[in-house]
């Protein structure tokens, strides 16, 4: 299902002077921008693509309403004549892109924007918040999954999220990520994202007994999983299995949740309880301020948890909470263009990034011009031309999941890990493109096009 549309004016005021400026000047020929992460956070090897679906639904669906234009005429900044141009305005241009679920590094093109001037301008706004936060997160989604080792994760954050669009949005980047599911039912609903989920500690504490909330629900749910730490953890396990005992096949429990406490010791101790009573089958689930860090830990310390519910940490991506990105005018006019200032220097041109493997592994990027044929994998694929999605545009989200796993799995072991690599992954810039940037550095020393 394709995502809500997303209002035109969702832009910045300078978008709309700019595009005014631009017709008046008659500056619409062809320009291309480059969306790009100037850096990897901290203590990250790599980012995870994502969003794009997002984005090419936006770009389609660009359209600017009456009640649009009545807002922006009540402002008194803008001509008569260039909001009724702005009325008319679609967008009619070209997208490549990397693949959702693809690792890149810093300076490599997530997305290029190929339209006239006016068009790609207007989009900038939109397209770095869609492709921000969904790749964000699944950069961080899938440092969970690697700790996870094989054990399922489900998403648990969409009451702490930072608002309902951006919860479903994660929902979303998550599965692509590695997670089994999520809680959101309108993720469930608007993506297909398998939806799972246990009970509160509210139902346990609204029952006169313990024991009595769980032999209900259950009864409601065979098979589902019990929350058992609403007042001792383990007297919660024992009462699980005194039910079982006595009630057989008429009480079937998949799992016990531990959400508080010391989850490594009390995971241990509940196993225990649970394997003593013959009752092997019945998994273990935590959750409760987990991250990749905890669930490493509690992993490397022996505890027998089959699986994780993940929540605030990831959703709001609690360590490096925004991506130092990007979208930057490369080309105008058939001209090359870049940013030339100290620390923010831009790469010219329409580009490609060329992946080299060895021995199955990734071994090196190249970022050269997009007409360049060089050893390895062109990563940046045409998914849209004339303003209409090609088949490259058309994945599906089990395509993207897919695709992501497969793309980590051919990283570099090291890489994979949690820690910061030892040596960072090598991306080199073509000699055509050095040779590009030093000619627009000599033309215009100060920086600008």
């Amino acid at each position: 299902m394709s995502s809500p549309p997303v209002p035109a004016l969702f832009t910045d005021l300078y978008e709309l002077t700019m595009l005014q400026a631009y017709w008046a000047e008659g500056m619409t020929a062809p320009a291309v921008f480059d969306v790009f992460a100037r850096k990897l956070p901290p203590g990250r090897n790599f980012l995870l693509a994502c969003g794009l679906e997002q984005v090419l639904d936006c770009l389609e669906a660009f359209a600017v309403s009456g009640q649009d234009i009545d807002y922006l005429r009540s402002l008194g900044t803008f001509s008569g004549d260039f909001l009724e141009r702005l009325r008319a305005l679609r967008f009619t241009g070209d997208v490549h892109a990397l693949a959702e679920g693809m690792p890149l590094f810093a300076h490599e093109p997530l997305l290029t924007v190929e339209a006239p001037m006016p068009e790609a301008q207007m989009v900038e706004t939109a397209v770095l918040n869609l492709l921000h936060y969904p790749t964000l997160v699944a950069s961080k989604g899938q440092r969970v999954v690697q700790a996870a080792g094989g054990r399922a994760v489900v998403d648990f954050g969409a009451r702490r999220a930072h608002g309902v669009d951006a919860a479903v949005a994660c929902a979303r980047a998550l599965y692509i990520a590695g997670y089994a599911g999520s809680s959101n039912v309108e993720a469930g609903r608007r993506y297909g994202i398998p939806v799972a989920g246990t009970v509160a500690h509210s139902y346990v504490q609204a029952h006169a007994t313990e024991q009595e909330a769980f032999e209900r629900f259950a009864a409601q749910f065979p098979g589902t999983t019990l929350l058992v730490d609403t007042y001792d953890t383990l007297d919660g396990v024992r009462r699980v299995i005194e039910l079982r005992q006595r009630l057989g096949e008429r009480f079937r429990v998949g799992a016990v949740r531990l959400d508080s406490g010391d989850l490594g010791a009390l995971a241990k101790a509940s196993r225990a309880l649970l394997d003593a009573a013959g009752l092997g089958e019945v998994r273990i689930m935590a959750s409760g301020g987990l991250d990749e860090h905890v669930i490493a830990a509690l992993l490397a310390d022996g505890a027998p948890i089959d699986g994780f519910g993940v929540g605030t940490a990831v959703d709001v991506v609690a360590d490096r909470p925004y991506l130092d990105a990007a979208y930057k005018l490369v080309a105008y006019g058939g001209h090359d263009c870049g940013k030339l200032s100290p620390g923010k220097l831009s790469l010219p041109g329409r580009k490609q990034v060329f992946r080299r493997y060895e021995n199955g592994l990734a071994a090196g990027d190249t970022i050269a011009r997009h007409d360049e044929n060089l050893p390895g994998e062109p990563l940046l694929e045409c998914v849209m031309q004339g303003g209409r999605r090609l088949a490259a545009g058309r994945v599906g989200l089990a395509e993207a999941r897919a695709n992501a796993a497969a793309q980590v799995a051919r990283l570099p072991a090291a890489l994979r890990d949690l820690q910061p690599a030892a040596e960072p992954y090598p991306v080199a810039i073509s000699d055509a493109l050095q040779a590009a940037q030093a000619r627009l550095i000599a033309a215009h020393p100060v920086g600008g096009c």
